[in-house]
């Protein structure tokens, strides 16, 4: 039997996801057009137009395809108000060898982005908060190595 895998993410990375659906079916008729007009100049063995718009066609059906099965196999997860790090929860944190201050929101995989200081629930550091209470200070196994975070405050939204 395959047992099937749930992507765990927030309501925001829900959202986000069915806005970047709209977007491409809002893009999807003029990479039509474009493709027909590029098969109508002729000979599509040397046509570079069609090329790039069958390709640039192909290129956003898939993925369509691809965030709506993120959707169809989606579990969102509402932050739960228990005073521990869980999917969703805001997460100041001080990392014990510079005491440098950071804070993350834990998202799903797809969501993530620590540019935006969106940290994967399943990254090391992610997998080292969750389930862990305020002051608590939790030890990460990273590629570049180990490190302990002292968790200073958590918000749920």
């Amino acid at each position: 039997m395959n047992e099937i895998y749930w992507q765990q993410m927030t309501p925001q990375g829900y959202q986000e996801i069915q806005q970047q659906i709209a977007e491409l079916q809002d893009q999807r008729p003029a990479k039509i057009a474009q493709l027909k007009a590029a098969r109508a100049l002729g000979d599509l063995s040397e046509n570079t137009e069609y090329s790039t718009a069958k390709r640039e066609l192909r290129h956003l059906e898939s993925r369509l395809r691809y965030l709506n099965k993120l959707l169809t196999y989606a579990k969102v997860m509402t932050p739960a108000n228990n005073g521990k790090v869980g999917l969703g929860s805001t997460v100041t944190l001080e990392f014990t060898d510079d005491h440098s201050q950071v804070s993350y929101q834990l998202v799903g995989k797809q969501q993530a982005d620590v540019n935006r200081h969106l940290l994967s629930f399943d990254s090391p550091l992610g997998k080292a908060l969750m389930h862990q209470p305020a002051g608590t200070t939790v030890s990460v196994t990273a590629p570049a190595g180990n490190y302990q975070v002292k968790i200073l405050s958590i918000q749920t939204h």
